[in-house]
């Protein structure tokens, strides 16, 4: 993402205030983007309206559609020194819509505004959060009701020790993107890398073994290998933070004591019966994160909602 052309801007029509919209404006005023503004509706009473012929419950969705396209565009009203397009669809899986949109129309960036617990003060992420983060092609930046202070810090999360090839390039999408929104947001830059403590089980179960030594080879690799990975980036060693733990629990602490805006990290699109297994790293790391995420999937990922 060395340039943002076109921005799917995520309307909430449940909430008056639209900060996705915001976040938009802000970025599309820095890049030059374009903006669209996008809403995806559904009331399933206008279904289930059987004493109406077909023709006549299209004609109702088509009328709720322009009264819902008519409320949006007044909004956009109140932004009259950027152009913004405007799109209204009736869909029942508002993050289908959202990604068949982004197929369809290949924007490069997806803004969605993120809800915030009144009482804990943190965010929650929806079920259509969750499916854009899961299976959207392009970037999704999930954001808070705040706006990007100028000198503030971007965190990028990367795992520099992988050992698997499409999370290794990940981690250089990971950095370049992030320094691509440094550069807009006159921010700065710091990198993340959270290495395993030693298995007790191992120390346990192999008498010989010495886990004092273990742990300062694994962290001397962990440092050795970030270090490696921000200088070829022109990062310096010491915008670069590397703890032992678990990632969910070592980027939202680092995060939190840098007073980060916004932290970067990828997703590898895990769906299904793997994700259910397996996991997700980054979606433990995304839910223990309190400001801003940028959401990004390796070079060659394909939606399982695209089309053959």
């Amino acid at each position: 993402m060395n340039s943002i052309k076109q921005i799917l801007a995520i309307i909430d029509p449940t909430t008056e205030s639209q900060h996705g919209l915001s976040r938009s404006i802000e970025l599309a005023k820095k890049s030059g983007a374009s903006i669209t503004a996008f809403m995806s509706i559904y009331d399933f009473s206008y279904e289930m309206t059987t004493m109406l012929s077909g023709d006549e419950r299209e004609a109702m969705r088509n009328a709720v559609v322009k009264d819902r396209q008519l409320w949006l565009d007044e909004i956009l009203q109140l932004y009259p020194d950027i152009d913004i397009k405007s799109q209204v669809v009736w869909h029942n899986r508002t993050y289908e819509a959202i990604i068949n949109t982004v197929i369809d129309q290949q924007f490069d960036l997806v803004v969605k505004g993120t809800h915030q617990h009144d009482t804990l003060k943190s965010v929650i992420f929806t079920p259509t959060d969750w499916h854009l983060i899961r299976k959207c092609p392009a970037p999704v930046l999930l954001v808070k009701e705040h706006a990007w202070p100028s000198q503030g810090n971007i965190l990028a999360a990367v795992n520099a020790v992988s050992e698997n090839q499409q999370h290794l390039d990940l981690n250089h999408r990971i950095i370049q993107d992030a320094q691509f929104l440094c550069e807009l947001a006159n921010a700065s830059l710091n990198i993340v890398n959270a290495y395993p403590a030693t298995p007790i089980n191992i120390a346990i179960e192999i008498p010989e073994f010495n886990p004092s030594i273990y742990n300062e080879s694994v962290k001397k690799h962990h440092i050795e290998s970030t270090h490696e990975l921000a200088a070829s980036h022109k990062i310096a060693q010491q915008n670069c933070v590397i703890e032992e733990g678990l990632p969910e629990d070592v980027i939202p602490d680092v995060a939190k004591r840098l007073n980060s805006e916004l932290v970067v990290i990828g997703t590898v699109g895990r769906t299904g019966l793997s994700a259910a297994l397996v996991g997700n790293t980054a979606e433990h790391v995304i839910d223990s994160l309190d400001c801003d995420v940028l959401a990004l999937k390796p070079d060659g990922y394909v939606s399982p909602l695209a089309k053959d």
